[in-house]
């Protein structure tokens, strides 16, 4: 089996499972309680705080142990808006590629008041700053701008859009699920004010992540009932998987530039080799992407019977966010893009692991090729597009 689905969830490192086992089976007292055993678990809680603090740039205090990216999202995105509602600022800037966790948010927040401004990532999928600086009003209180995307991997222009929204006195936050452990990243140099993240994909555990919150910035409560994590999350902590999560987050941060170089060589000759399918067209920036993220369009198929038939050679791939899997709408990415429906449909998402050979790569190509002819053989679209009765988009 070759697994290339990476974006939708990593396998845990050794590190990690190693790290968390004895926070399982030997320590596992409650981190509030006073004696030794509980602040055995207390202790290794603040170590990863530094631990995940200092792989960012961040101070440990400026660490918010969540349950995952959607959480922090959440968080940081309703903390700004209430402080704007409370400085009689209700506007909000974001795009339209941003993941569910984004959008769903922002559209509860429409219905409460808020008026959020949408800007188009463009055919490459990246926002332009301009547009950004044109759309802030005296009235924006936030802007909330994704690190890379979870679909077509594209990188945004981060300390650009920072800098702007500095330079206007407007709160910044960045969905970095995707980006934390896998490109070169630094909250301070970046200028953000808020950041999400969650381990499972940087090789931790599923089930927890963290938002970064720049010292000063007022966070309000998602969850009440404890006065864990400075008061600010209620509940008691995960603390294997809070451990896990540092432990993880330190041997990718280590390793992320030889990681990097690999895996974007590895990236080059998958994008290559799928070029060369009639009528397909990658998703996304060439250049300003992921290390490992491929993303294609194939016309004249079906997504769904592509995954399923790779899967059938042992392929394990998707068709954009995890997230949305079991819809079948076409991704919302996709067509923010300008990819039309049918098109869109055709889609295939392969992200690559550290573990990723040149033969693994090779073997995809094969693999997708295949699978792209054969489905084009009974298509009728298929048949319609190379008979003149419907012109080609791709």
């Amino acid at each position: 089996m070759i697994y290339a689905d990476n974006a939708a969830t990593t396998k845990m490192s050794d590190a990690a499972v190693a790290a968390m086992l004895p926070y399982l089976k030997e320590y596992y007292g409650n981190p509030s309680s006073l004696y030794m055993f509980g602040q055995k678990a207390k202790e290794a809680i603040e170590e990863a705080r530094a631990t995940v603090a200092a792989c960012i740039g961040a101070e440990p205090r400026e660490i918010i142990f969540t349950s995952g990216g959607s959480e922090a999202d959440n968080q940081a995105i309703r903390s700004a808006a209430m402080r704007g509602k409370t400085a009689g600022k209700r506007h909000i800037i974001s795009d339209t590629i941003e993941h569910h966790a984004v959008l769903h948010t922002l559209r509860q927040l429409e219905k409460e008041g808020f008026e959020v401004t949408y800007l188009p990532a463009h055919e490459n999928g990246i926002v332009h700053v301009d547009e950004l600086e044109a759309a802030i009003r005296d009235d924006t209180c936030l802007v909330t701008i994704m690190y890379a995307n979870n679909e077509i991997g594209t990188i945004q222009p981060i300390r650009e859009i920072a800098a702007i929204c500095k330079s206007r006195s407007v709160m910044f936050h960045t969905d970095a699920v995707q980006a934390v452990g896998h490109t070169p990243l630094n909250v301070k140099d970046d200028g953000v004010d808020m950041l999400s993240a969650s381990a499972h994909k940087f090789h931790g555990p599923k089930g927890v992540g963290f938002l970064y919150a720049k010292r000063g910035v007022r966070l309000f409560n998602l969850i009440e009932g404890g006065a864990q994590e400075r008061g600010l999350r209620a509940g008691t902590e995960n603390v294997a998987g809070i451990v896990a999560m540092a432990a993880a987050l330190k041997e990718a941060t280590d390793h992320l530039n030889d990681n990097a170089a690999k895996l974007t060589k590895l990236r080059d000759r998958l994008i290559a080799g799928l070029s060369g399918i009639p009528h397909a067209a990658l998703n996304g920036d060439a250049n300003q992407r992921l290390p490992g993220n491929v993303s294609f369009c194939f016309e004249g198929i079906e997504g769904e019977s592509l995954l399923l038939l790779l899967d059938d050679k042992g392929v394990c791939a998707s068709s954009g966010s995890a997230c949305t899997s079991g819809s079948l709408d076409p991704s919302h990415v996709l067509l923010a893009i300008g990819r039309v429906h049918d098109v869109a449909h055709g889609s295939l998402r392969l992200t690559l692991g550290e573990d990723a050979t040149e033969a693994d790569v090779d073997y995809i190509i094969a693999a997708v090729k295949d699978v792209v002819e054969h489905l084009r053989g009974f298509s009728p679209v298929w048949r319609d597009l190379c008979a003149g009765k419907a012109k080609f988009i791709l």
